[in-house]
């Protein structure tokens, strides 16, 4: 089993993709994305690319898919749950979602 540690930067692939014209026809991902670690067949979840037919972008982060980041989070209508509770659900540097506030002794 592979170390999923805080370290890993995690690239994106997608259900679909569109062209931004704007910044120079760069592709972006449309769709579902996934977390998926560059070099490996599968997503973060277990889903084998090819035969789930996603697109990888090597270029895109994870954190580029928030629509709080201003990245490439315009054409993205889901974000896989299971990726997301493995790379992270927001950005590097946003607080756990929950923390104890008055610990039992």
């Amino acid at each position: 089993m592979r170390s999923k540690g805080r370290g890993t930067s995690y690239a994106v692939a997608a259900s679909g993709q569109w062209t931004d014209e704007e910044e120079g026809r760069r592709r972006l991902p449309a769709g579902e994305v996934h977390a998926w670690e560059p070099g490996r067949n599968e997503t973060v979840c277990g889903l084998s690319l090819s035969r789930s037919r996603l697109i990888r972008f090597a270029g895109v982060t994870w954190t580029d898919t928030f629509p709080e980041s201003g990245g490439a989070a315009d054409r993205v209508q889901r974000q896989c749950p299971r990726c997301a509770s493995v790379a992270g659900r927001r950005g590097s540097d946003a607080r756990p979602a929950w923390h104890r506030t008055n610990p039992r002794p």
